[in-house]
């Protein structure tokens, strides 16, 4: 169920944000993703060595059984660079499922830009299908697929870079996409069906420099009934109280929470859940 932001969290004084487990898979390991540098990406390792550098499923255990995540967002790395290129996805099948097996909720973002792709992930187990700003065709395949599988579980990723919106599917060659704000993109997704949208700044991924706030906001006033989570750069309670101000309902958090910068009770104070 939905948690308002505006539901406020009494031990921090301000409104709840979910705090949403980060993994970017690529060939089957779970990878550091810093600035969108893709080719770059090295496996994630434990701050404390708890787990096996690349070891996914391993990442995902800790994000549930030490800090109590109840939702996972999954980026099929391989699944979207292939979708830039092809129009198609390439899941990784069984570590998805693998995934999808934890019981956590799960955002899954493979480079879905067609019925049968949105339909592939919910066979996984996926409960919010991602379909990317970065491999959409068009604005009418995103209303198809909120058509088809339901808008309640379509989030549209607002994906930027420096506040610039990303693209290299057939939208690329939209120059009114790529000069339009992000809060009219928003507009437009939320048009279009999506029950959800998630912000990310991918040139702020991994290093440390925190949201693009102003985005975010604009982002909220444009689709205020959405559910809204955003991510890229999150280095602590701070950001995640602003994110929580500016009207966020949900955090995606990887670096902060893999590297050892938040712990379990930092986890608490943010969401208000006391487990």
């Amino acid at each position: 169920m939905r948690r308002h932001a505006t539901e406020v969290n009494e031990s921090y004084g301000v409104p709840a944000v979910r705090v949403i487990g980060v993994l970017d898979l690529l060939q089957g390991q779970a990878v550091h993703a810093r600035a969108g540098a893709r080719e770059r990406y090295a496996p994630v390792a434990s701050a404390d060595s708890s787990f096996a550098p690349g070891d996914a499923l391993a990442l995902a255990h800790q994000y549930v059984d030490r800090f109590g995540l109840t939702e996972l967002y999954v980026a099929d790395l391989d699944a979207i660079m292939t979708a830039s290129r092809q129009s198609a996805q390439v899941f990784q099948d069984g570590l998805v499922a693998g995934l999808a097996g934890l019981g956590t909720a799960l955002w899954l973002d493979a480079g879905t830009s067609s019925i049968a792709g949105a339909r592939q992930a919910l066979a996984l187990g996926a409960t919010s299908i991602v379909v990317g700003l970065e491999t959409l065709p068009s604005f009418d395949a995103l209303e198809m697929i909120c058509a088809a599988i339901g808008g309640e579980r379509v989030a549209f990723s607002l994906d930027l870079r420096r506040g610039v919106p990303v693209t290299m599917g057939a939208l690329a060659n939209e120059q009114s996409v790529l000069n339009e704000p992000a809060s009219r993109l928003a507009a437009r997704a939320a048009a279009a069906g999506a029950g959800h949208i998630c912000v990310i700044d991918l040139a702020r991924v991994g290093l440390e420099e925190g949201p693009d706030f102003g985005s975010i906001a604009s982002v909220r006033e444009a689709a205020p009934g959405l559910t809204l989570v955003a991510g890229g750069g999150i280095r602590g309670l701070e950001d995640l109280r602003r994110l929580a101000e500016a009207g966020c309902d949900g955090a995606l958090v990887g670096t902060a929470l893999h590297q050892g910068r938040f712990t379990p009770a930092d986890v608490v104070t943010a969401t208000g859940f006391h487990r």
